[in-house]
């Protein structure tokens, strides 16, 4: 109470700092918003000049009215809990607020409430200052909004990750697969490819490593009918290297 005074000063209708609603409509939907409940500190009211003194609702419980929707005015409903793990539950039984905020000393506290719950954001020991730091994205989670905004997330929200896939003509033989007749042995190699999952970077190390292993087994027999030649050496250098790069796709 004494915060407000200090802030808008005893009539705070008077206070030329002091914004209004921005029209009848909304100022009829806050007051709607506060019946059920019990006005603590504030509660004044003009609907000529769409005033609403800043109110703090006591009384409050998560079937109140004001706790039904977004409020976007000057009404600050108290909820009382027995600790933490009722407020994390309270907080994670209805929809995904744009800010959590926090306000504690306790560091251990505020990574809880962080691993626990779920926000467009959380800020803790300080209100609405994150909006202003352009690299934090903004934006909400579910009911609170979809997509983030700021600095270079803004640019790739607003953006299109095309998708190119680019295959070579000459490739079409392995299409035909695809094409009706579809025979047992294209759905036998259908199912080799999709259902098992193969990994087609696997198979290509596979042949690469076959072709080498041939290529070994040819240089090895090369080497045998020309032992008394004298590139042997050499000859028996790429077998051995042959032999290694095998082993190292193994």
């Amino acid at each position: 109470f004494h915060t407000l005074q200090e802030f808008y000063t005893e009539n705070p209708e008077t206070f030329e700092d002091y914004g209004r609603i921005i029209n009848q409509h909304h100022f009829k939907r806050l007051m709607g918003l506060m019946e059920g409940s019990t006005v603590a500190v504030g509660g004044g009211n003009n609907e000529s000049q769409c005033y609403i003194a800043p109110t703090v609702l006591q009384d409050v419980t998560g079937e109140s009215k004001v706790m039904k929707e977004e409020i976007f005015g000057p009404l600050l409903p108290i909820i009382t809990v027995s600790g933490v793990d009722e407020a994390i539950q309270f907080i994670n039984e209805r929809e995904k607020p744009l800010v959590l905020y926090v306000f504690s000393n306790d560091n251990k506290l505020i990574k809880r409430v962080i691993a626990e719950t779920s926000s467009g954001a959380l800020l803790a020991n300080d209100c609405l200052v994150h909006f202003t730091v352009s690299a934090l994205p903004f934006g909400g989670v579910g009911n609170s909004g979809m997509g983030c905004y700021h600095g270079l997330h803004g640019f790739n929200q607003l953006s299109h990750l095309r998708s190119c896939l680019i295959k070579q003509l000459n490739m079409e033989a392995f299409n035909n697969m695809r094409y009706p007749p579809h025979t047992d042995k294209k759905l036998g190699w259908a199912r080799f490819f999709l259902l098992k999952q193969l990994n087609v970077g696997r198979l290509r190390r596979i042949a690469l490593l076959a072709a080498l292993a041939g290529l070994a087994a040819f240089v090895v027999q090369v080497t045998h009918l020309k032992s008394t030649c004298p590139v042997h050496r050499g000859i028996k250098g790429i077998t051995l290297i042959s032999i290694m790069y095998c082993s190292t796709l193994v």
